[in-house]
């Protein structure tokens, strides 16, 4: 624990040490057992990989500017449409509000030191570096053409692409997010503070205790189906490839048995956030805590029933399509129930529309588009129209990054100050956060249109009456591109130039606030003891909210 020296008279204190002051090296960084550098070195890389998957994505919205395959040949698109899936899903999506936030923050929301397996962290950041590493040469070597779900036989059998080298890297990287799910569910169960009962826990925690569960139980099924799809494309033994008595279609049940429960692996941390921020820019305890909980674990439980509404038109029985619709429309239930919730909980409550606040409201609107699009893909009947076509393109990114993304910006400005100790410009913050709504709209919503009217996604050239509705699509892009290239301009400066913000900036009750800005090496000078409910706004949960005003004051004018 750091202790403060005794002050001489008439000298200077000398400044506390946080995580990033104490010891600067590269090598003291590359070999902390620290979760707070773990998760900046995450945030890093994950922000690198979020960069080029959106170059992929630039050279997608630009290809379809025009009818025409003009810019790229649809050899190279496939590639491209390929490699920002893969970026986007395993490098970007999966791991960063678990990997980031709730590597920060886990150990602080819950009073503990840091992780329980320190070296078992620091041990998945470097897998995840080996896998992303391996899957960036593959890329730089000529890519893969399969789509990033490698469906089979073209991927065991046709593709001359380096598909070994790329499931290798998402094989190793899987093994990643199965050491920080255990070590997640480990330090939980075992590290909370005194007074930290299960029902005192933010529901930040609750969503990666779900997610954690995912992880460990869904991960090492890709990891098998990928090791088959290498077997398959060495030795040609008939697992997958039906000329030699193998089975397309079995690929597709273990391959969607854990990338539907990978969409929760994405989304649940995100729910996670936007719980954090309604109630604390709401001024409110969340409304019915305990149903928010259970519905993070009720998600990752249905999550693992429902792969086959993927495979509506895959040739499976009617009856097994018609059980997995109803479990589809049951699956929604609980994230229904955290959409009311989170809306009972605004009501009437005294709302401040800061930053993060802007984004938890947006992630409300465009993640009720999604959840309802879903249902309409649920549908037996209507998949059949609908599947392949970019519909589908848009219902999943209005989850995924309408969603998730959303929430992952939300919760970096609103933890922002306890991470760096420095305060953002919230001008630049609302116009970053009212550009990147308007700009995904206008970007994605066209997209329903195009795909109800019947335009096939994984197409570089499209017939010339799609043209207007994909022009809307790539200016959209364009807005949402500077909405998202913002926050990296301004948060950037404020490291240099941003106000100094004091431990509890907002004002909230949560352990994390309880701390100082940066964090020390072990979080806490004390160790915690909790004697308050969750959320709980009212004056006698041990928080000097007049103390938090002044010192709030002497920075501001400091």
């Amino acid at each position: 624990m750091q202790t403060q020296d005794a002050i001489i008279p008439g000298s200077a204190p000398e400044p506390k040490l946080n995580y990033l002051t104490n010891g600067s090296t590269l090598r003291s960084w590359l070999l902390t057992k620290d979760h707070k550098r773990i998760a900046i070195m995450y945030l890093i890389t994950v922000s690198l990989f979020f960069m080029m998957g959106g170059m992929y994505a630039a050279a997608i919205r630009l290809e379809l500017l025009t009818p025409a395959s003009d810019l790229l040949q649809s050899g190279t698109y496939n590639k491209v449409f390929t490699q920002h899936g893969i970026l986007m899903i395993f490098f970007f999506l999966i791991p960063s509000i678990p990997a980031i936030l709730g590597n920060f923050l886990i150990p602080l929301m819950i009073g503990a030191k840091d992780l329980a397996l320190p070296r078992v962290n620091l041990l998945s950041l470097y897998i995840y570096w080996i896998g992303g590493a391996l899957t960036l040469w593959a890329l730089m070597q000529g890519g893969v053409d399969t789509g990033w779900t490698f469906y089979a036989p073209y991927s065991t059998t046709f593709s001359n692409t380096y598909v070994m080298a790329v499931g290798l890297g998402i094989f190793i990287n899987g093994f990643s997010s199965i050491l920080t799910g255990l070590n997640f569910i480990v330090t939980i169960h075992t590290m909370r503070a005194p007074g930290m009962t299960w029902f005192r826990l933010p529901l930040f925690v609750w969503a990666h205790y779900a997610t954690s569960l995912v992880m460990i139980l869904g991960t090492p099924v890709v990891a098998i189906t990928i090791l088959l799809l290498a077997l398959e494309r060495v030795a040609h033994i008939g697992i997958f490839d039906p000329t030699v008595g193998g089975d397309p279609i079995l690929f597709q049940h273990l391959f969607w048995f854990y990338s539907h429960p990978a969409v929760y692996i994405m989304i649940l941390p995100g729910m996670g956030v936007i719980s954090e921020l309604i109630s604390s820019f709401s001024r409110k305890k969340i409304f019915g805590y305990e149903f928010i909980a259970f519905s993070s674990i009720a998600i990752a439980v249905f999550g693992f029933l429902v792969w086959g509404h993927h495979m509506f038109v895959s040739g499976q029985s009617i009856y097994a399509g018609l059980v997995f619709s109803f479990l589809t429309m049951v699956v929604a239930v609980p994230s229904a129930i955290k959409v009311f919730n989170w809306t009972a909980t605004l009501y009437k409550g005294s709302i401040s529309y800061d930053t993060p606040m802007l984004y938890a409201l947006g992630f409300l609107g465009l993640f009720l588009i999604g959840g309802l699009t879903g249902l309409f893909l649920g549908s037996v009947g209507l998949t059949v129209h609908l599947t392949d076509t970019y519909f589908i393109v848009a219902h999943f990114h209005y989850v995924m990054v309408g969603g998730q993304v959303i929430a992952y910006l939300g919760g970096i400005h609103y933890w922002w100050p306890k991470i760096t100790g420095r305060m953002y410009s919230e001008f630049w913050g609302k116009i970053s956060a009212m550009l990147v709504f308007v700009g995904f709209n206008l970007t994605f919503f066209p997209q329903f249109i195009l795909g109800y009217q019947g335009m096939p996604r994984r197409y570089a050239s499209y017939p010339e009456e799609f043209q207007v509705l994909n022009i809307f699509s790539t200016a959209g892009a364009s807005v949402l591109g500077v909405g998202l290239i913002m926050p990296v301009i301004y948060l950037t400066h404020s490291l240099i130039f941003g106000k100094k913000a004091g431990d509890n900036p907002w004002i909230l009750p949560g352990l994390e606030w309880r701390t100082s800005s940066p964090p020390p090496t072990e979080n806490f000078e004390v160790m915690p003891v909790v004697t308050w409910e969750a959320y709980d706004f009212s004056d006698e949960n041990g928080l000097d909210i007049d103390e938090i005003k002044r010192q709030q004051a002497e920075l501001a004018t400091a």
